[in-house]
Order: structure tokens, then C-alpha cells, then sequence
């Protein structure tokens, strides 16, 4: 699924709600707190901290997936399209950064 159909699922999606996004401020927020959700996760899987046994299964996948949901709503409220914006990274990898690391 291509950048700007997420954009546009999660556009669809939020525009039943009053106000659809919230402030810019808002949405860091609400993404640092998923970010965190998300390091927690690796931690258990790759890392020295352990679950417990009374915490909830969590899937890594969906972890990442809120970050993404969460970046489209701030995306999409500051009017970014992140088909451009992730053109103009994939450019600077192919070509400023093409030979910054050790290839295969």
C-alpha cells in the first residue's frame, strides 16, 4: 500500500471525529508515548528485560503500525504529503549517502 493511501485510510477514518486531528503538539505527544510502547517491545524480544507473565501479548507489527497511524495524523494535519517527503529521503540514501557505508 503506497504513503498516500495510509494518508488518505487514516484521513477517511478521522474525519468522523470533532476535532479530526489534534494539535500538532498532541499528536508528538500521543507518538512519543507509542514510540515508547514500541522500544518496550523490542526490549522483551531482543533485549535483557523480560515480560512478565501478567503482562498482555503485544505484536510487534502492530506496535510499529501505531507509529505509522500516529505519524499520518500529524502528516496529515500539518498537510504533508509523505510520498514526497519519503522520495526526497530515498534520494538522499541513493545519493549523498550512497557510499557513506560498507556495502556487501
Amino acid at each position: 500500500m503506497a504513503l498516500k493511501n495510509l494518508q488518505d485510510e487514516v484521513d477517511q477514518w478521522t474525519s468522523q471525529f470533532e476535532p479530526q486531528y489534534w494539535k500538532p503538539h498532541e499528536i508528538l505527544a500521543r507518538l512519543m508515548e507509542e514510540i515508547g510502547e514500541l522500544a518496550r517491545e523490542v526490549n522483551h524480544l531482543h533485549g535483557p528485560k523480560k515480560k512478565k507473565s501478567s503482562e498482555k501479548e503485544q505484536e510487534l507489527g502492530t506496535e510499529i503500525a501505531d507509529v505509522i497511524f500516529t505519524l499520518c495524523c500529524l502528516a496529515n494535519s500539518n498537510g504533508v504529503n509523505l510520498e514526497e517527503a519519503w522520495k526526497q529521503v530515498m534520494d538522499k540514501c541513493y545519493n549523498r549517502d550512497n557510499n557513506r557505508y560498507q556495502k556487501k
